[in-house]
């Protein structure tokens, strides 16, 4: 089985650490591979950002050549997932909503820490379209930009703890959900620091993505992901 996990920014160092994250709970037999469009911004923080990086994952994918039988978008509340979902056929799987639906088998309400309180609003639209906001107890924002979670992981784990304390004491959390793909393999820190479950997207979406393609089911293309109609698209190599 190989699974293209496609980080939504061109940062190839954290593409790196999403899918040493990813492999590190795939089954035997999975196959990572990291995919970086090539064009974009170096992180995602924004509505602008979100759009842009939506095209730019269908480019990488598209541009793929080898077979691949599943696709994650690790970026959490971003843009695309709906297009790669007409544009394949293969299962297409979220971050955002492997790690809220994952946790809500955890415990009956959850929160999700993220970087910039900027993105709050993304992440709360995203699991609202999803259905998965009624559990949702609360989005919290830890103040840190994408790349400082790179470039300082220790203030990382302390400003994600403080906010995820904040979750469990204030708005009754009772499973917590990192809200940045860059936040992975974060997570044992920040449980032993809270004493609660901790849920990363990347991990949660590469076990759903295996129980699909084993249980031979991809995206229904009756209707809302059905296949783009063939037209030109201009300015953009790949054609329908």
């Amino acid at each position: 089985m190989r699974i293209l996990v496609a980080n939504v920014n061109t940062t190839a160092s954290m593409t790196e650490a999403i899918a040493e994250s990813a492999r590190g709970v795939s089954a035997p037999g999975t196959e990572i591979i990291g995919i970086t469009p090539r064009f974009g911004a170096d992180s995602c923080e924004g509505n602008f950002e979100s759009y842009l990086a939506a095209i730019a994952v269908m480019d990488a994918i598209t541009s793929y050549s080898e077979p691949f039988d599943a696709v994650i978008q690790a970026g959490y509340g971003e843009h695309g997932r709906e297009g790669l979902q007409e544009l394949l056929d293969v299962p297409v799987v979220d971050i955002t909503e492997a790690a809220a639906s994952t946790a809500m088998y955890l415990g009956h309400k959850y929160s999700v820490v993220t970087t910039l309180d900027r993105t709050v609003p993304l992440i709360e639209d995203r699991l609202k379209l999803a259905g998965l906001d009624a559990r949702c107890a609360s989005v919290r924002a830890s103040g840190l930009g994408v790349l400082e979670l790179e470039s300082d992981p220790e203030r990382a784990v302390q400003a994600i703890v403080a906010q995820a304390r904040e979750a469990v004491e204030k708005d009754h959390a009772e499973v917590i959900c990192l809200g940045c793909g860059g936040m992975a393999e974060l997570e044992a820190k920040v449980s032993a620091a809270t004493g609660v479950p901790i849920v990363d997207g990347v991990r949660s979406a590469v076990t759903i993505a295996e129980g699909l393609v084993r249980m031979g089911l991809s995206t229904s293309k009756v209707r809302t992901y059905a296949t783009p109609r063939q037209k030109k698209v201009t300015g953009w190599p790949f054609q329908l």
